[in-house]
């Protein structure tokens, strides 16, 4: 089976963006460890800086829906949902060519 790939966009209200910032920041080294990960990096938009994205990549679909169960995962949105404008998330397979 193919490995997954997911990017989620997660665009915090401007004036939350140092906190929200800061608990996804909380949310990396936890979620490096967790069974089937193998990249799971955090990057701020360059034209807008409440903008922040995930690119993941995962063994198997099994292990990002476990992720998205975790209690760091909850935590951090119980946390933030509030300070949120939108999220999205793609889940995405390579195509081979």
């Amino acid at each position: 089976m193919s490995k997954l790939t997911c990017i989620a966009k997660i665009e915090a209200q401007q004036e939350h963006k140092k906190t929200v910032l800061a608990e996804l920041t909380k949310i990396v080294q936890p979620t490096q460890k967790e069974q089937g990960c193998i990249n799971y990096d955090l990057h701020v938009d360059n034209a807008n800086d409440a903008i922040f994205m995930f690119h993941e990549t995962w063994e198997t679909a099994e292990d990002l829906n476990a992720h998205s169960k975790s209690s760091h995962i909850k935590k951090c949105f119980e946390i933030i949902g509030g300070m949120l404008v939108a999220t999205e998330v793609l889940r995405l397979t390579k195509v081979n060519v």
